[in-house]
């Protein structure tokens, strides 16, 4: 059987310090939450691979490569008291990290299967809530990080709207192949983008691209 504890020191030093992942409580965080606890049965030994884990659920969902995932945290800049939406949650991996981090963390999710996961392995790190994840969660709104697990085509202007001042959303923007890890940051009534890194992952249909939209 596969030590888990070791396989979570190995994805730390292996991949993600060498993916130049260098905030210590980061760190601590991907070293400390049980990966393995948030892909389905039979995937466990898949966890720590460099490599997204599909979820099901009728949709092509996933957890994300740790690499990818840990740049995208970390880019968020959590820090104890840090109001946190996960947009996608699936089976609540992302939150589950944010929630380490010290955030207080909504997990949003539109695949009712999925929202099950996410409520029995999270056990009340995260408040898990079903829905459409184009539209957010303005009742819990605002919050000062936000991050999508998985890749969006448009700009996601109602989740910058649930951004407060000063906070950040991450997330992958654009087509396939054409695709970048990229972060929002609000300022008053402006928001920034920079594009951060190349990434892919898999669409969310919530926010595909109009017919005859092109980048």
């Amino acid at each position: 059987m596969l030590d888990y504890a070791q396989a979570r020191r190995l994805m730390v030093d292996c991949q993600l310090r060498t993916f130049d992942v260098n905030d210590v409580t980061v760190l601590d965080a991907f070293d400390a939450v049980p990966r393995e606890r948030f892909v389905p049965q039979g995937q466990e030994d898949f966890a720590y691979t460099d490599r997204s884990v599909p979820l099901g659920g009728g949709e092509a969902r996933v957890v994300p490569a740790p690499m990818l995932l840990a740049r995208m945290v970390q880019a968020l800049s959590v820090r104890p008291g840090t109001r946190a939406l996960d947009v996608g949650a699936g089976y609540g991996y992302g939150a589950a990290l944010l929630a380490r981090l010290g955030a207080r963390v909504t997990a949003l999710e539109s695949v009712p299967a999925l929202a099950g996961a996410a409520r029995e392995r999270l056990d009340g790190l995260a408040e898990v809530v079903e829905g459409p994840l184009a539209a957010g969660a303005p009742s819990q709104a605002p919050f000062d990080a936000i991050l999508v697990e998985g890749r969006v085509e448009t700009r996601p202007q109602a989740l910058l709207d649930q951004l407060a001042d000063g906070g950040r959303l991450v997330c992958v923007l654009g087509a396939d192949r054409a695709a970048k890890a990229t972060l929002y940051v609000r300022a008053g009534e402006a928001v920034g983008a920079r594009p951060l890194f190349d990434a892919s992952l898999p669409a969310l249909p919530a926010f595909a691209a109009e017919t005859g939209f092109s980048f």
